[in-house]
C-alpha cells in the first residue's frame, strides 16, 4: 500500500508536466498498472477509512523500453540470446489496457555510425515554430469549450472536429478489423491524426493523416 501511494505521489506532481519512465518493463506491474486511471481521468483518488483525497495529474506520459530482456531483438549488429518465451514475458509487462492509454508507439531501430555522420534533421526551431503554430490553431477551435487540445477531446467534439472522407473511413475500418484494436484506440487514432492535420495546417483530416496515425500504433500490429 505505501508502494501505490508513492507512485501516486509522483503521477500528481508531473501535473501539466511531463512524467517519463525510462524501461518500462522494469517497473512493477502494479506501478505500470496505477497509470491507467490517472491517463484516463487525469486525476488520482486515495480512499481511506475516513475521507477521500483527489489530486490532479493531467501530464503527457513518456515511455522507454528494448524490445526484449537483452536488448538486441531485432538489431543487425548483435544477435539475440532470448528465447521466445523470454521475449513474451517481457513484453506481456505492459498490458493492452495500457497500451491502449499510449497514443503513440513508435520502435526505433539501431542506427549504423555511417549514418549518423554529416546526417542533417529538420532543426529545433523548425519544429518548434510548427508546433507552436498547431498549438495556436487548436486554442482557437476550442475557444470557449474549456479544452486547450487536441488530447482532451470527449466523444461528442471527437465527432464535430475529426469528421473523415469516406476513403479514409475505409482505411481506418480495415485497421480496426486487421489490428483489432479497441474503441480507445480508434479514438486516439482520431486525436492523433487530427493532430497531425493541424501540424501540416490542414483544416480536413486527409487519408494521408489516418495512414499516418494508425502507422504511430506499432504494438498494437504485434
Amino acid at each position: 500500500m505505501e508502494e501505490a501511494f508513492q507512485n501516486l505521489g509522483e503521477i500528481s506532481l508531473s501535473h501539466f508536466g511531463v512524467l517519463f519512465l525510462d524501461e518500462l518493463p522494469e517497473f512493477s506491474r502494479n506501478t505500470i498498472e496505477f497509470l491507467r486511471g490517472p491517463l484516463e481521468d487525469r486525476e488520482v483518488t486515495i480512499s481511506r477509512a475516513n475521507a477521500t483525497y483527489c489530486y490532479p495529474c493531467n501530464f503527457m506520459l513518456v515511455a522507454s523500453m528494448n524490445p526484449c530482456p537483452c536488448g538486441f531483438y531485432g538489431s543487425s549488429d548483435k544477435e539475440c540470446t532470448c528465447s521466445q518465451k523470454q521475449r513474451e514475458q517481457y513484453r506481456n509487462k505492459i498490458s493492452g489496457p495500457i497500451l491502449d492509454r499510449i497514443d503513440i508507439q513508435v520502435e526505433v531501430p539501431s542506427v549504423k555510425y555511417e549514418k549518423l555522420e554529416g546526417r542533417k534533421g529538420e532543426s529545433s526551431v523548425s519544429i518548434r515554430e510548427r508546433v507552436n503554430r498547431a498549438r495556436q490553431i487548436q486554442l482557437e477551435r476550442y475557444k470557449g469549450l474549456n479544452i486547450y487540445s487536441n488530447a482532451d477531446l470527449t466523444p461528442k467534439l471527437i465527432e464535430t472536429v475529426c469528421k473523415l472522407s469516406e476513403p479514409s473511413k475505409i482505411i481506418l475500418k480495415k485497421s480496426f478489423e486487421q489490428m483489432n484494436l479497441s474503441a480507445r484506440a480508434y479514438s486516439r487514432i482520431l486525436k492523433v491524426a487530427r493532430t497531425i492535420a493541424d501540424l501540416d495546417g490542414q483544416k480536413d483530416i486527409s487519408s494521408t493523416h489516418i495512414i499516418e496515425a494508425i502507422g504511430y500504433r506499432s504494438l498494437d500490429r504485434k
